[in-house]
């Protein structure tokens, strides 16, 4: 067990820099007799005498000395860590945490951040790109503020704000023999290298809506951790791919992607964002998920329909 506590280095500090009891329980907001007391408690637990007196004044032992040099470094490093907290404590309000379902595409992002830091300046923002695939157990965990997602949740500790429809598109390369077409079916993937993301088959919907009732497999399957490096894959005629269609509405809008819709009817995905239930109001928080809806839907295309609760 650690026989040393913080306040045991601030103690043999303040004497040797005071050179006496009495001054020392002044610095430290002590009676001298709490000092002497606590003085007494660590030279009983080291086993070692810590001071000398030489005349009026206090003088570290060998031991004392040792200690000391061991206290330098480590009050050094509370203060800095007391004074950077103080300092964000200063600069920030509050920290929001999100992260998207799935998807590592933030396209979207940078103007919903300028706009949001307009209105809270003090708001710091952050992506926590590691909670992509299990969003909604970090929000539950207190990791994300957050979650934007397109699966059913159900459950009273979390609020849902609807944010807008898309759906699910196959893309390709614009030379593609799908190119052309209006929709793909199940079948049409059995010839295909499809590029999805990694996750199991079971939580994909192209497999769990579309593939497996049909009992198609691709030709070949690769996984991918990257909204990017799907999409630069499909670019480059290495493949077919599975995507919402405002994940890649950047390519589809320069035309160096083309989105086909997958079965005639398409398959459509509501997408909203999940936040924990508050006592209290959290006025970021709305306030950054209204600028979600009104910059993704304005920027992603018209095939993006905007919600309401």
């Amino acid at each position: 067990m650690t026989t040393l506590e913080l306040r045991d280095f601030r103690l043999v500090a303040a004497i040797e820099e005071c050179g006496g009891v009495t001054k020392a329980s002044a610095a430290l907001n002590l009676t001298q007799s709490a000092l002497s007391h606590q003085l007494a408690d660590l030279e009983r637990r080291l086993g070692v005498a810590l001071f000398t007196r030489n005349g009026k004044r206090m003088v570290l032992t060998p031991a004392g000395e040792r200690l000391r040099e061991a206290a330098r470094p480590i009050l050094g490093s509370v203060e800095a860590a007391e004074a950077a907290t103080r300092g964000v404590a200063a600069e920030r309000d509050a920290i929001l945490r999100l992260s998207t379902e799935c998807y590592t595409c933030y396209h979207w992002l940078p103007p919903v951040i300028r706009d949001f830091q307009q209105q809270f300046p003090k708001v710091e923002t952050r992506i926590v790109a590691s909670a992509t695939r299990r969003v909604i157990p970090a929000l539950l965990k207190g990791q994300l503020d957050i979650a934007i997602t397109s699966d059913a949740v159900r459950d009273r500790r979390i609020q849902i704000t609807p944010l807008f429809r898309d759906e699910l598109v196959a893309v390709v390369a614009p030379d593609h023999a799908w190119a052309k077409r209006r929709y793909v079916e199940a079948a049409d993937f059995a010839a295909e290298h499809l590029l999805t993301y990694t996750i199991s088959r079971v939580e994909s919907t192209l497999f769990q809506r579309v593939l497996t009732p049909a009992a198609v497999s691709p030709r070949q399957h690769s996984q991918l951790e990257l909204t990017e490096a799907i999409l630069e894959m499909v670019k480059a005629g290495m493949g077919v791919a599975a995507v919402a269609r405002w994940a890649a509405a950047p390519y589809l809008a320069a035309g160096t992607l083309k989105a086909v819709r997958i079965t005639e009817e398409g398959l459509p995905r509501e997408w909203c964002a999940a936040t924990l239930h508050f006592r209290q109001p959290r006025p970021h928080l709305a306030a950054f998920i209204k600028l979600l809806q009104r910059n993704i839907v304005g920027r992603s295309g018209a095939e993006l329909k905007l919600l309401k609760a």
